[in-house]
C-alpha cells in the first residue's frame, strides 16, 4: 500500500492548521531589530523593502544553491560519461519519465577525460539534490519576502515558521522520495532531514545580520516587486526543469528565457534599491502590501504540502485547506484601517485584475502550468497595483480640491 496519498493528506491539514495558528502571531509581533526601552512599547519600522545593500541576504544564498545545484549537475554528468558509458538508466527506470536528459557536449568530454577518479562523483546522483533543495525553496521564498517588507521577513526569520515549513516542506520531499523507492532513498531521506535542520537556522543568521533602515511601501515599490516576483519565478522554472529533474541539456534551448528573465530582474532590483522611493502608498496600496504580506506568511508553512496533495493525494482536501488560508488571510483585513476609499479601490481593482490575469494565461501553452500561473498571477498584481494606485491618485486629488479655498 502506498503511503503517499494518506501521508500528504496529514501533511496538508497539520501544515495548514499550524499556519492559521503560528502565523497571525507573527504579523502581530513587533520588528525585532531594535528592542524597546524598558516600560516602552517597541517601535515598530515602516514596512518596505531593505535598504541596506552591503548585507549578504536571502537573495545572494539563492544565487550560490543555484551554482551549487548547476555544479551537481556538471559532475553528475560527468559521473554518468565516465562511470555508465553515457546511460543513465542505472537511476532513470526508477523515476517518471522526464528525468535524465543528460549534457555530453565538449565541456562535459573535456572534464570527463580529466577526472582522475569519477567514482567519486557517486553521491551527484539524487543525494547532493536532496540536500539543496530545501534551501533553494524557502531561501527563494525569504528574497520574495524581503523584497516585500524585510521588517516582516526579520520577523519570520527568527519565527517558529520556518522551521515548521522545513518540516513541512521535507515531510512532503521525503513521502514522495518513499513513493519512488530506490537504491539512494535512504540517503536521500537522511539528508532532507539534515537539511531541514541546517536551513531554518542559514536563514535566521542571514536575517540577523541585517539592521538597516527600511524604505516606506510605495505603488513604484510595489510595481517592481511585482515584475521582480515575475522573473524570479521565471527563473526558478528554468531551474527546475533544467537542474532539479537533471536535464541538463535542455539549458542551452531555455537560455533565452533565462537571460531575459535575468535581466529583468537585475533592472527591477536596481530601481528598487538605487532608484528614488517613490511617495509613500496611499490607502488601497497599502492595503495591497499589508494583503500581500500576510498571504505569503499563511501560506509558508503549506504551501508544498498543498502543491503536492493536489497532484497526488486528495485535491479536495488542498483545495479545502488553501481556501481556510485564504479566509485566515482575509480575516485579518479586518484589521486594517484602511477607510472605504481603499476598499472602493480595491473593488474597482478586482474585475480588471482578473481579466489581465485570465488573458495572461492564455496567452501562449506552456510546458509547465505553472508558468501560465506565475504569468496570470503576475499580471494580476500588477493591475491591482495599478487600479488601486490610480484611485489612491484620484482620491488624494478629490480631497485636496475640497481643502482648497473657494
Amino acid at each position: 500500500m502506498s503511503l503517499l496519498a494518506p501521508g500528504l493528506n496529514v501533511t496538508v491539514v497539520v501544515s495548514a492548521v499550524a499556519a492559521v495558528v503560528a502565523a497571525p502571531r507573527v504579523l502581530r509581533g513587533p520588528t525585532p531589530e531594535r528592542p524597546a526601552a524598558a516600560g516602552a512599547s517597541a517601535p515598530r519600522a515602516t514596512p518596505g523593502p531593505a535598504t541596506d545593500r552591503r548585507v549578504f541576504g536571502p537573495g545572494a544564498a539563492l544565487a550560490a544553491v543555484v551554482a551549487l545545484i548547476y555544479l551537481n549537475q556538471l559532475l553528475f554528468a560527468v559521473y554518468v560519461l565516465r562511470v555508465h558509458g553515457g546511460d543513465t538508466s542505472f537511476v532513470a527506470r526508477y523515476l517518471p519519465p522526464g528525468w535524465f536528459a543528460t549534457a555530453d557536449g565538449g565541456l562535459v568530454r573535456r572534464l570527463a577525460a580529466h577526472m582522475p577518479v569519477p567514482e567519486l562523483l557517486a553521491p551527484s546522483v539524487l543525494r547532493v539534490q536532496a540536500f539543496l533543495e530545501l534551501p533553494f525553496v524557502l531561501l527563494a521564498f525569504a528574497t520574495v519576502l524581503r523584497w516585500l517588507d524585510a521588517g516582516l521577513y526579520r520577523r519570520v526569520a527568527r519565527s517558529a515558521l520556518v522551521p515548521l515549513a522545513a518540516a513541512s516542506y521535507t515531510a512532503a520531499f521525503c513521502l514522495v522520495e518513499w513513493d519512488l523507492r530506490n537504491p539512494y532513498t535512504v540517503d536521500d531521506i537522511a539528508l532532507r532531514v539534515l537539511s531541514a535542520l541546517v536551513t531554518p537556522v542559514l536563514i535566521r543568521v542571514l536575517a540577523g545580520r541585517e539592521r538597516g533602515p527600511l524604505r516606506p511601501v510605495s505603488a513604484r515599490g510595489l510595481l517592481l516587486f511585482g515584475v521582480s516576483l515575475w522573473a524570479l519565478g521565471s527563473l526558478v522554472l528554468v531551474v527546475y526543469d533544467t537542474a532539479l529533474l537533471y536535464n541538463l541539456s535542455r539549458l542551452g534551448g531555455r537560455l533565452p528565457d533565462a537571460a531575459l528573465a535575468l535581466a529583468v530582474l537585475a533592472g527591477a532590483r536596481y530601481a528598487a534599491s538605487y532608484g528614488r522611493a517613490g511617495a509613500p502608498a496611499g490607502p488601497a496600496v497599502a492595503t495591497v502590501a499589508a494583503g500581500l504580506g500576510r498571504a505569503l506568511v499563511l501560506f509558508l508553512v503549506p504551501a508544498l504540502a498543498i502543491r503536492y496533495g493536489g497532484s497526488f493525494a486528495g485535491p479536495a482536501l488542498a483545495a479545502g485547506a488553501g481556501l481556510l488560508v485564504v479566509l485566515r488571510a482575509a480575516a485579518g483585513a479586518r484589521g486594517e484601517r484602511a477607510g472605504a476609499g481603499a476598499w472602493i479601490g480595491l473593488a474597482a481593482a478586482l474585475p480588471a485584475a482578473a481579466a489581465a490575469g485570465w488573458a495572461a494565461a492564455r496567452w501562449t501553452t506552456d510546458a509547465y502550468y505553472e508558468a501560465g500561473l506565475l504569468r496570470a498571477a503576475t499580471a494580476f498584481l500588477l493591475t491591482v497595483i495599478g487600479v488601486c494606485a490610480l484611485a489612491d491618485a484620484g482620491a488624494d486629488a478629490l480631497r485636496k480640491q475640497a481643502d482648497s479655498p473657494p
